[in-house]
């Protein structure tokens, strides 16, 4: 029996799409026919449409890249410089800040150390700088001091430390936060000194502390792993002095002090009432 069927015509938007899904173009997809309505409105030829196209479609990868960065950056909140007061931190060196978030230390594989008392915007810097890093293409990985070590003994329980190792090595920036806040055991210490010797003159690391370098020693326990520490950690390095009041704590006032005085507005209003 000879079979009449008509073919079943597939339409060319439905190939496209396809096509575009396969090669990974979801912006071509989604923004092809606009564009081109655009185009033939405007007259502009099939070379500057295709132009236009593929312009939207680095943006919107770039845009995407960006985001997974940030996403593996595992920053506890994502703070930018915009929003840090550098009139509550006096002496920090606001000029130095500006020019480090131009990212240019992390090519040349330096690090910075910020150090200063709890509350004075140390993570909100550290972030800052990340995220500055995570926007120019870099990879990024936050991590406090106790959870890196936390996760380094883990890890060697596991056997899987030298994995993670490799992985602390080739992050292009690490930020190990609140250094000086929980003192380590000497296994916990000597992991610890393994990553920054790792990674001494082959990435950039940012590390904060609430603790001088003179008493550096009472969290590693070892005055031979601070020095040593401390002598790779220093070598091609930017400190950050942040000594002040809490900017936490002077906020708190600020709000507890505009609540009584909102309070005592309401309370002379209502005696008129």
């Amino acid at each position: 029996m000879t079979d009449t069927s008509i073919p079943t015509t597939v339409a060319p938007q439905v190939l496209l799409i396809n096509h575009f899904k396969t090669l990974k173009l979801p912006t071509f997809a989604r923004e092809y026919e606009k564009v081109g309505i655009e185009c033939a409105r405007e007259g502009i030829d099939y070379a500057r449409y295709l132009l236009r196209l593929c312009e939207l479609e680095c943006i919107d990868r770039e845009q995407r890249n960006t985001e997974r960065r940030i996403r593996q950056a595992k920053f506890p909140v994502i703070k930018s410089l915009d929003t840090f007061d550098f009139a509550a931190i006096a002496g920090l060196n606001k000029t130095l800040v500006l020019e480090l978030i131009r990212c240019e230390w992390i090519d040349k594989r330096e690090n910075i150390i910020a150090l200063g008392p709890s509350g004075v915007g140390k993570t909100h810097i550290a972030s800052a700088l990340g995220l500055a890093a995570c926007q120019k293409g870099m990879s990024v990985l936050f991590t406090t001091a106790s959870a890196l070590v936390h996760e380094l003994m883990e890890a060697r329980d596991e056997k899987r430390l030298r994995t993670l190792q490799k992985q602390l090595a080739n992050v292009k920036l690490l930020i190990i936060d609140e250094l000086g806040y929980v003192p380590f055991t000497a296994v916990g210490a000597e992991l610890l000194f393994e990553v920054f010797s790792r990674r001494y003159e082959h990435g950039a690391t940012l590390v904060t502390s609430n603790l001088p370098f003179d008493e550096w020693t009472s969290v590693l326990g070892s005055e031979r792993l601070t020095g040593a520490l401390l002598d790779r950690l220093t070598h091609h390095v930017h400190i950050l002095e942040m000594n002040g009041e809490s900017y936490r704590l002077a906020t708190s006032r600020k709000r507890q002090k505009q609540t009584a005085q909102n309070k005592s507005k309401e309370e002379d209003t209502s005696q008129y009432k």
